[in-house]
């Protein structure tokens, strides 16, 4: 390619989406999925995702430059009137592909057979502006993505979660990929919370979220991908209850959320250092990060923002006032809740844990209201009872004293059987409405005849 700088800025951008695949210990199922899932966001070929890690692998950086196509088609090659058919074929339909124009083509006997290559009309029609790629960014539905910033700290917020290195955490030591849960300030690129957590949950999202409002007040608005993960009853009623306006991306749109995204890619170099040092756990890996994060992102000067501020120091000079909640607003806020039956033995059984909830309510089913960071006490609502509070069972060596049956529940004392004389009654009736048999024979002696 002649152009030096388009060659290298193309090998970098190629070069950002196979960095998710040369992470040390990629299970191959997890390769397959998120090559899947960078063709369907790129429009990539796998085969092409293939020759592309092919490259990197043999040549390095070098391998993934575009390589020279020789010489340019010319006009004689592929003639002006010959390319205006072929354009306005494309415009007809524009999902029909380069070897469905050259086909027709060769069928109107415009062209004769093997006259052009596919790579010489696509090379003209992705000059002319009418490749598939451009033709596919009109026909999308929705509005054109636009930069968006916010003017004061604390109106939007930002969250996504990372893939991270894989850690010793599994069973005898098995290497297990931990995942990075952020989130960021819109209008500063202030980092309010950040860490590692061994899974993609949603209580682990739910507590990195209630952190940072711990730490920095309740923001106005939330703004979420369609991750499973976010898209939750829980979050919606969480965020109800703090008055936050809970907004979701449009699917496969990662554009419209960039400034988490651009922090997910700055990212990779502390993944690349600290990958020197090879942790063995979540606690070494989130302290390595949260020096990087405040040495090398919060406190450095950030291009984005005016007079090239820090981050930390825009969100501290914002004059907006911070809003703030009360532990146990806050707390209630983020309560969770389920249903649960009781058993016989006037338990129930929980997150792998046993509560003792009492007889009165056996074989019903219960709301449990529970607190996620802290599940050792549970709240109990029934209909007709006030909530009340249990905690975790405790299993001694002996046998505790049934509590008394209810008076409620008690046998009633009575002297008769109200069955049995109920069935006398009934067979008395029985008797009544039956009549006597007519015998005939009986009727014929009483009148002298035989």
């Amino acid at each position: 390619m002649k152009d030096q700088k388009k060659a290298e800025a193309l090998a970098a951008e190629r070069m950002q989406l196979l960095a998710p695949l040369l992470a040390e210990g990629l299970d191959p199922a997890k390769a397959r999925e998120m090559k899947a899932q960078i063709c369907k966001q790129t429009g990539l070929s796998e085969r092409t995702l293939r020759r592309y890690l092919a490259s990197y692998r043999s040549e390095g950086f070098t391998g993934l430059k575009p390589k020279g196509k020789g010489r340019q088609p010319s006009e004689e090659i592929l003639p002006t009137a010959v390319l205006e058919q072929a354009i306005l074929l494309r415009r007809e339909v524009p999902g029909r592909s380069v070897a469905q124009l050259i086909q027709i083509l060769e069928w109107e006997g415009r062209i004769s057979p093997g006259q052009i290559k596919r790579s010489t009309l696509q090379e003209r029609l992705t000059a002319c502006g009418y490749s598939s790629r451009h033709l596919r960014m009109y026909a999308e539905s929705g509005v054109a993505a636009r930069r968006f910033q916010q003017r004061h700290r604390n109106q939007l917020w930002q969250s996504d979660l990372k893939y991270g290195p894989y850690l010793p955490l599994g069973e005898s030591g098995t290497m297990k990929q931990v995942y990075l849960v952020v989130f960021i300030d819109d209008a500063t690129r202030f980092i309010l919370h950040g860490e590692f957590v061994p899974v993609m949950d949603q209580r682990l999202v739910e507590s990195a979220f209630r952190q940072a409002i711990q730490k920095y007040g309740v923001p106005e608005a939330v703004y979420f991908d369609n991750g499973k993960q976010y898209r939750t009853q829980a979050m919606t009623r969480i965020c109800s209850k703090l008055g936050t306006r809970l907004l979701y991306a449009k699917p496969y749109s990662p554009e419209s959320k960039g400034k988490v995204e651009r922090f997910n890619q700055i990212v990779d170099s502390f993944l690349s250092e600290v990958a020197l040092e090879k942790p063995k756990t979540l606690e070494q890996l989130n302290e390595r990060f949260e020096v990087w994060l405040s040495e090398c992102y919060q406190h450095k000067p950030h291009s984005a923002l005016p007079d090239k501020q820090s981050p930390e120091t825009a969100f501290r000079s914002d004059k907006k006032a911070l809003r703030f909640m009360d532990p146990d607003t806050l707390a209630d806020a983020f309560l969770h809740s389920e249903k649960r039956k009781v058993d016989k033995s006037g338990c129930i059984s929980f997150m792998n844990r046993k509560y003792e909830v009492g007889l009165t309510v056996i074989g019903c089913t219960v709301e449990v209201v529970y607190d996620p960071a802290d599940p050792t006490e549970l709240t109990i609502e029934y209909e007709g009872r006030a909530p009340w509070r249990v905690r975790e069972m405790e299993i001694g060596q002996r046998a505790g004293t049934r509590p008394a049956l209810p008076e409620h529940l008690g046998a009633s004392m009575t002297d008769t059987s109200r069955l049995l004389e109920a069935a006398e009654q009934r067979h008395q009736q029985r008797k009544q409405r039956e009549a006597p048999a007519v015998t005939y024979r009986r009727v014929q002696a009483e009148d002298g005849h035989v």
